[in-house]
Parts: C-alpha cells; sequence; structure tokens
C-alpha cells in the first residue's frame, strides 16, 4: 500500500493499492475467518461480514441509486446497510446484486477503514459518495458492477471506489477457485505455459461461473477480463 496526496474525497491522503495485495488482502481475510471453500461454490458474503467486521447487514430504505453503506468509526467498521428495496425485489438477479453490494462494503471495510480512524473532521461531500458528518461511504448504484447505468465508465478519480470494486471479484470470485472452476475450459497454449482463455470458450467461462459462484453476468464478465484478459490470448499464440 502507498499514499499520494488526494485531489478527490475528505481525505488530505489517498491510497493505493497494487491488484495483487488486494486478491492477496481478500483472500487472507476469507480464510482467517474460515470461509473459504475447499472447492468453487458462492462465497458466503454476507457470514463474512458478520465475522470478519462483528456487524449483520441490516436493510433500511435508502436514496435512489444508494445500494448501500459502510459507516465506520474509531475502530473500523460499525454499522453496514443494504437497500431494502433490493430484499423487496425477491428475483435471483437482486439477490446476487446483494451480495455485490455486500462485498462492495466488505472492500471498504478492509481497503478504507484506516482512514475513517485517522481523518479530521472536514465537510461533508456527499455527492462524492462520502458523508463525512456521519463518517460512512455510500456505495451509489453507479458504482459497482451492473448497475441500472449501461454506459462504459471512466476512471473519474474516485479511486476508493475502483478498490472496492475490485475487492468485489476477490471476495465473490477467489482467483485459485475460479481456476479450479474453469479447469476444462482454460488451455495453454504458447512456450510461456500460462493458461489463457481462448475467445471461442469466453461465453461458456462466463457461464461457469454465474452458475459456480452465483454471479450475475457482469460480475462474472468483469472477473474473466481481469484474470484472463482477451489480450493474453493474442499475446501468447504469437
Amino acid at each position: 500500500m502507498k499514499t499520494y496526496p488526494a485531489k478527490v474525497g475528505p481525505f488530505r491522503e489517498a491510497v493505493y493499492y497494487e491488484t495483487q495485495d488486494i486478491e492477496q488482502i481478500c483472500l487472507d481475510e476469507l480464510r482467517a475467518t474460515g470461509l473459504y471453500p475447499s472447492k468453487p461454490e458462492p462465497i458466503r458474503i454476507e457470514r463474512f461480514l458478520e465475522k470478519r467486521f462483528q456487524v449483520t447487514p441490516a436493510y433500511e430504505d435508502l436514496p435512489d441509486g444508494v445500494l448501500g453503506f459502510t459507516r465506520f468509526g474509531a475502530k473500523g467498521v460499525e454499522e453496514i446497510v443494504i437497500s431494502r428495496s433490493l430484499s423487496e425485489e425477491g428475483t435471483k438477479t437482486a439477490e446476487r446484486r446483494i451480495s455485490t453490494t455486500m462485498a462492495h462494503e466488505a472492500g471498504h471495510g478492509l481497503l478504507h477503514a484506516h482512514l475513517f480512524a485517522l481523518a479530521a473532521e472536514t465537510s461533508s461531500l456527499y455527492a462524492d459518495g462520502f458523508d463525512t458528518s456521519e463518517r460512512k461511504i455510500l456505495c451509489r448504484n453507479d458504482a459497482v458492477p451492473g448497475g441500472v447505468s449501461q454506459a462504459v465508465r471512466r476512471y473519474d478519480g474516485r479511486w476508493w471506489e475502483v478498490q472496492a470494486n475490485r475487492a468485489i471479484g476477490a471476495l465473490l470470485l477467489p482467483k485459485p477457485l475460479v481456476e479450479q472452476a474453469l479447469a476444462s475450459v482454460l488451455g495453454t497454449p504458447g512456450f510461456f505455459g500460462r493458461r489463457v482463455l481462448e475467445a471461442a470458450r469466453r461465453q461458456e467461462a462466463g457461464r461457469l461461473l454465474e452458475e459456480t459462484f452465483d454471479m450475475n453476468p457482469a460480475v462474472a464478465k468483469i472477473r474473466l477480463q481481469d484474470l484472463y484478459p482477451e489480450a493474453d490470448e493474442v499475446q501468447l499464440t504469437l
């Protein structure tokens, strides 16, 4: 983890994690709580929140466009709230979005709690996803994979959301378990011995991840691209 002067958000310094750092943090935390399964299967993310942060997610009516939030105190996570509208929808898609939202909040808890413990009081920056008067990060619909907005999002400076979204994949689809789940569709072309996902089998792989880990297609697609970039097939078969 490194720090640098922040240009957005309520903190004077932003934190930077290498992708492999986030992967390892999430993997270690799943194992430490005893919730890393022995074979590819859905991660019990709600139980992870209970064991790791000693909080049970609550469901409340939240403003339109807000899926949930995490409230922080001097000792870390104090409360995690999920939009009641998601639980009341009652569809498989909504249930999966609840899991994704919980994993997003877990990412904030694992990666950003120390910032709230150290931060001085600042003015509210609600529009940036923070409510510093209540020391919480708001999870907006357009910030997590599978939101209603289908527009291609570009990096807008909200480093904390990028990091929390990386934690979604690392927590809900741990890399070692994804490799096991995709064993039948991964190839080993070229001289490097690296296993890549051929374009012809990418759709099949996405369905495998959706079914195995109970994920929405958007989350499975993003995780595939993170772990098996489409460019790899071209580079390793030259």
